[in-house]
């Protein structure tokens, strides 16, 4: 038997506490219920459909004094 543990991927499982208003998380939670999936998969899920719109958002150092983008 070939040992494959060096090539195999694994999942990057790392815990994290995350903090939702309480109507948020009765959202999320509602929604992992319908889609029989945990509040992880449904968290993870919005990230990846997400990203590329959160991306667009100017950081703190792009924007001015008089709150604009600079």
């Amino acid at each position: 038997m070939a040992d494959t543990s060096s090539t195999t991927p694994r999942s990057d499982k790392r815990k994290q506490s995350l903090y939702f208003p309480e109507s948020m998380l009765a959202e999320i939670k509602d929604e992992a219920a319908r889609l029989d999936r945990s509040l992880s998969w449904v968290v993870q899920r919005a990230w990846k459909l997400a990203r590329a719109d959160i991306r667009k958002i100017p950081s703190v150092n792009e924007i001015g004094e008089d709150g604009t983008e600079t």
